[in-house]
């Protein structure tokens, strides 16, 4: 395989990017700061949001910031015919109990070369760095002909991966070439991830006096069948050597009962199932259903759907089923990516996946439009009391946002360089005689196709006396 010509664009300078972001260093921390400092759950992320905007305005980067009914926001940078966008989620989780935290979750400490607060490392430390990559293109005068860039920053992703992304693409009509996915990846390459889905169990039992258990059907014991077969279902679920296996996990359970001296009547649980190449909505559906017939229990199996309200008060419904994805080692953003790394690092990055899943289920999963992952954090601090972003990667990512548009434009399609078709045949080599002298390797005898002819009687007659 080999790359087809190089685009004519001018090369750009990968130290001087390099430098300019070390030089925003402290302007990114403080940002980053304001930000975690500003509760942003899902579906409450306005405030967040406009302090965003704010700092998108004051930098003068971009030629266009504005939001979409939804509450995304978007910013424009260039004129170009390829479009480029890099994605990065400002809603968080919950703190849960905040005494586990070392540190304040919402004062964004800096302590051990790190900013620490809910959301620092899942995700709005990317965002920052999102922001003053474009403004480095700006300061270096890069040229601005050749693609568009948004940066975009998106709200629900906690609660309802790639829902954001669904509107963007369906109604906002930005179908962009390439999206550069920014939730945590260690400052590492990824092209992949597993799907997920949630699937909803109910079932219903008999209610009675909790002393006369015998006279009713208690929908707790029958749950707990279906979830032990459930569990089982773990060890047969598909295997993929590069996206890992499938896994299904109950994740919620509830039940309704007259009393607490009562029969349950009612048994619900709710499955988080992971889904690696191959595994699709209805055959992970089947499965359960299928367990639930195993275990004997009549139950309503059904994929719930999401109708929250955004911060702007739009319900945009959709199913929670969010697919599979990857994109191949040899595709044109990774590759921009592998070089876009090595150019700025001087070393060869590591090209792996996600554990967890990001809005590129439905950039990817469900738009088929490419993504590459590249953001600050390691995935494990999400959703955690350690959730923090060193701050190098801070610089280091808005390095990466600011030279990766140039590799992409740069690099071309790989194609095959000669068919099978067009290979010509090894020539035959010489060889020795008996008498050891060497002699020419013997031409191709070519034969031509005998024409019919009669053989005459006595001919014939010959022929017959010698067999």
């Amino acid at each position: 395989m080999r790359a087809t010509s190089q685009s004519k664009q001018k090369p750009i300078n990968p130290a001087a990017i390099a430098a300019r972001a070390k030089a925003y260093q402290a302007p990114m921390i403080k940002f980053l700061r304001d930000i975690v400092a500003i509760p942003s759950e899902s579906g409450e992320e306005g405030k967040v949001i406009a302090r965003i905007q704010r700092e998108m305005v004051s930098t003068g980067a971009f030629d266009k910031v504005w939001t979409d009914p939804m509450g995304n926001l978007f910013g424009k940078v260039g004129h170009g015919k390829k479009i480029i966008a890099i994605d990065a989620h400002c809603d968080t989780v919950g703190v849960g109990n905040r005494t586990a935290w070392r540190h304040d979750p919402y004062k964004g400490k800096i302590a051990g070369g790190k900013v620490w607060g809910r959301g620092a490392g899942d995700q709005e430390g990317a965002i920052p760095p999102m922001v003053y990559a474009a403004k480095i293109i700006r300061d270096l005068k890069l040229p601005l002909d050749e693609f568009t860039l948004y940066i975009v920053v998106t709200v629900m992703e906690e609660d309802c991966d790639g829902l954001c992304w669904q509107y963007i693409v369906n109604e906002d009509k930005l179908r962009p070439d390439v999206v550069i996915v920014t939730d945590s990846t260690d400052c590492q390459i990824l092209r992949g991830q597993r799907g997920r889905m949630e699937i909803g169990v109910h079932v219903a039992g008999k209610s009675c006096h909790g002393s006369m258990p015998h006279l009713g059907d208690n929908a707790i014991y029958k749950m707990s069948r279906v979830v032990r077969e459930i569990e089982g279902l773990n060890k047969k679920l598909a295997k993929d050597k590069f996206l890992g296996t499938g896994t299904i996990t109950v994740s919620y359970w509830e039940c309704k009962t007259p009393s607490m001296n009562a029969v349950p009547d009612y048994a619900y649980i709710h499955l988080d199932r992971r889904l690696t190449t191959g595994e699709t909505r209805e055959r992970a559906v089947r499965q359960v259903r299928e367990a639930c017939k195993k275990a004997g229990v009549v139950a309503k199996v059904e994929v719930p759907t999401y109708e929250r309200a955004s911060y702007t008060g739009l319900v945009y419904p959709t199913e929670k089923y969010f697919p599979t994805w990857s994109v191949k080692e040899s595709s044109i953003p990774v590759r921009a990516a592998v070089q876009t790394y090595k150019s700025l690092y001087k070393k060869t990055p590591k090209v792996h996946r996600w554990t967890f899943s990001t809005n590129a289920v439905s950039i990817n999963g469900m738009f088929g439009i490419p993504c590459v992952g590249f953001g600050p954090a390691p995935e494990s601090v999400a959703h955690t009391v350690n959730d923090s972003v060193p701050i190098k990667h801070l610089v280091d990512c808005a390095a990466f946002y600011a030279a990766y548009p140039y590799a992409y434009c740069a690099t071309k399609i790989l194609r095959p360089r000669e068919s099978k078709a067009k290979v010509k045949a090894k020539p035959r080599r010489a060889t020795k005689s008996r008498a050891g002298r060497r002699t020419k390797p013997k031409a191709h005898r070519v034969t031509k196709p005998r024409r019919a002819r009669r053989m005459s009687a006595s001919r014939r007659r010959s022929k017959s006396r010698r067999r």
